[in-house]
């Protein structure tokens, strides 16, 4: 019997198509008072000062990387050639904007069974020259923000978070996306919640949180407070901030039409992340001591992204005969997110260096795939998926 298991769904219902037409009547469509209110709803939710909603989860990368270029914070301002420390297996732009504002990356290794930092590689890579980590929580597992602070303690160096495949995870009961001085999120189709396309920064830190307000327009002060930190004060006179330009920014601004959505996705996420756990619990269950198969080890409290399914070194299993068995079966299969970033071509144009070896990271990348989790419960399609996978 064939099993549909595809990798996203929609989570979409009447409520989000209210939300639509409340903007379609407002006729207001740019950036507005419907994103300013998911800003301040989804920094509540996470337990932050501020959020930036922006155009994707890869622009959110891209703002924090550019405003620790543009603090006044000795301590964390970033220049050229600085070193920044990242896993090597995660999404192309966790990287492209490292690259782009001319840092040194460091590529370190993943634990084989968490997927995020193989922590005791990360030990060893950090020294004198690295100002950057750049955690990456993948497919929804939390890093050991403990151990991660341990290591870090009290060198100059600053730690944002990439989690935008994690909404809703928690570590020690904080959630991921608040441990670094910054965190990026996505919204995109097939996240935790759906703006169609979209990304939020948050942070506790004013200076950034207004840096990331003038980077995200233009570079332009208009939507920067009165008194802020970026130009001190501004001019009373709206004519005369209209178009002054202080930092070289971009134009990531969201739609209305995607802040109105994400506040009525925001009230589900509970429930969404509440359904995916149970899910993995079941699935957990069901793949428990399989002999030719890993599955991930949670940190934590994972959101649980996918399902992710690795070889066993040494169990004479290929990936492909997995691949084959679940798709002609209906269930689609994606590597686990980009593999060894550093066997993609684009890194010639790179400036990095590598910590110790990668082999956890080539593994992965030969041997690893990931399937579709969900918000809702699953527990036939678990039930049949893992009965294909005990074939095998």
């Amino acid at each position: 019997m064939t099993t549909r298991l595809p990798l996203a769904t929609s989570t979409w219902d009447d409520a989000e198509r209210a939300a639509i037409q409340r903007v379609v009547a407002s006729d207001q469509f740019t950036m507005g008072a419907e994103v300013r209110a998911f800003e301040e709803e989804f920094a509540r939710a996470f337990g932050a000062r501020h959020a930036v909603m922006v155009n994707s989860g890869s622009s959110a990368n891209l703002l924090m990387v550019a405003a620790l270029f543009f603090t006044e914070d000795a301590g964390r301002r970033l220049r050229p050639g600085d070193e920044a420390i990242v896993p090597a297996v995660s999404w192309s732009t966790t990287y492209y904007p490292l690259h782009q504002y001319g840092l040194r990356l460091k590529f370190v290794d993943v634990d084989l069974e968490t997927l995020n930092f193989d922590l005791d590689q990360l030990a060893a890579a950090v020294d004198d020259r690295t100002r950057l980590v750049f955690a990456v929580n993948l497919l929804g597992n939390p890093n050991d923000f403990d151990r991660i602070g341990g290591i870090l303690s009290d060198r100059p160096i600053t730690l944002i978070e990439d989690n935008c495949e994690s909404m809703g995870a928690e570590f020690a009961g904080r959630k991921t996306g608040t441990f670094g001085v910054m965190g990026s999120f996505s919204t995109f189709f097939s996240h935790h919640i759906s703006t169609m396309e979209g990304g939020v920064i948050v942070t506790d830190d004013e200076e950034l949180h207004h840096i990331l307000l003038c980077l995200r327009a233009h570079g332009w002060t208009r939507n920067l407070p009165a008194e802020n930190r970026v130009t001190g004060r501004k001019s009373p006179d709206p004519f005369e901030e209209s178009f002054r330009f202080v930092l070289p920014g971009y134009n990531v601004r969201p739609l209305e039409l995607e802040g109105a959505i994400g506040r009525e996705q925001l009230k589900k996420l509970d429930r969404f992340v509440a359904a995916r756990r149970r899910n993995a619990r079941h699935w957990a269950e069901r793949m428990s001591g399989h002999p030719r198969l890993m599955i991930q080890r949670e940190l934590g409290c994972s959101s649980w992204f996918g399902f992710s399914l690795v070889c066993r070194p040494g169990a004479g299993l290929d990936r492909a005969q997995v691949r084959r068995v679940l798709e002609a079966n209906g269930v689609d299969t994606r590597p686990i997110v980009a593999g060894n970033f550093l066997r993609n071509p684009v890194v010639r144009y790179f400036d990095y260096e590598v910590a110790g070896n990668l082999k956890n990271a080539d593994w992965i990348h030969d041997n690893g795939l990931f399937v579709g989790n969900h918000h809702y419960d699953m527990p036939d399609t678990i039930d049949a998926v893992a009965d294909l996978l005990w074939t095998l």
